[in-house]
């Protein structure tokens, strides 16, 4: 039962390892950088009295910072993922609060675990890393997620605002204001960028490219070919919405169809796994007749061969493009 209990306390501090990083991020920034909030950041940030230029100098900064420092050792393996985050933490921020939660997690396993002292080292630096890593993952898809279900009422709002006779630049005025983050604040950001004399789609292209992300490339292409050519231009992002709504809809209906082949590679990877711990836990003698044996070690690696592989194969057959 000690296997099992050592276990329950690595999976608790992992948990409040995560706890702790989301903490400390939104007690120094505010509960409006929070995906979870219905408040625009930046219209916050102005509210409490910063200068329109400040407070665009310094989401330019944030939305920026990451991809410029992807040359920091072991960094550069969480760039991407920060850059789509828009995590506000810089680089070398980001790589101090790893050493903070390795010293947490190192404390929680000195208290709580008997394990050696290099045992307890490593368990902690993976923890800090890899709880870090995590966190940013997980905001990273999260935000992504939301950016993509908000762009087609926000490229609506843009249609009706031009309807009414309204410029495009008030139109992106009205879309930052509406519609909450992460969409809004980087929306009122190109709206700033414009008032301050950036080409609209040179910025739209700028923002589409940090996200990586087609559909704002599709709005990027359309504003610019109306600016050099002409055109009705709400009728062309009515057109747009449209399919980015569709694909939306596509893209969700195709995440339906293969949660279930998703669930099922999951626990058949997870299922060996729990399986060795509970026979350990119920029977820890269980291996002591074979575990001496030459093919002992060969068969567990080709197990752990098969286990992988399962994997990547699960998560090829999975993973449809829309």
């Amino acid at each position: 039962m000690q296997v099992s209990m050592d276990l329950v306390v690595y999976g608790v501090i992992f948990v409040a390892v995560l706890l702790l990083v989301e903490g400390i991020y939104l007690t120094v920034f505010g509960k409006s950088i929070s995906l979870n909030s219905r408040v625009n950041r930046r219209l916050e940030m102005l509210e409490k009295g910063g200068n329109r230029e400040q407070v665009l100098e310094q989401l330019r900064k944030e939305m920026t910072q990451h991809m410029k420092n992807q040359k920091i050792p072991l960094y550069s393996l969480l760039a991407t993922k920060a850059q789509k985050a828009n995590i506000a933490f810089t680089p070398t921020q980001l790589i101090m609060m790893m050493g903070v939660l390795a010293i947490a997690a190192y404390t929680g396993l000195t208290l709580g675990t008997s394990a050696d002292t290099p045992i307890r080292i490593a368990c902690a630096v993976a923890m800090g890393v890899g709880g870090v890593f995590v966190w940013v993952s997980k905001k990273a898809k999260k935000r992504m997620s939301m950016i993509e279900e908000q762009l087609p009422d926000a490229v609506e709002l843009m249609v009706r605002s031009l309807r009414v006779g309204h410029p495009f630049s008030s139109a992106l005025a009205a879309v930052a204001k509406e519609v909450p983050d992460p969409l809004g604040s980087e929306m009122g950001v190109i709206a700033d960028e414009a008032a301050y004399g950036r080409d609209t789609g040179e910025a739209l292209k700028a923002m589409a490219e940090r996200l990586d992300m087609q559909d704002l490339r599709f709005l990027a292409v359309a504003v610019t070919i109306q600016q050099q050519s002409g055109g009705n231009l709400a009728e062309v992002l009515y057109g747009l919405s449209q399919v980015i709504r569709s694909r939306f809809k596509l893209f969700r209906r195709v995440t339906a169809i293969t949660a279930e082949a998703k669930w099922s590679g999951m626990f058949l990877s997870v299922f060996p796994l729990g399986a060795i711990v509970m026979i350990n836990v119920l029977q820890p003698n269980y291996y002591d007749d074979v575990k001496e044996t030459a093919y002992f070690i060969p068969a567990c690696l080709v197990v752990a061969g098969f286990l992988v592989a399962n994997i990547f194969v699960m998560k090829t057959l999975t993973n449809i493009k829309v």
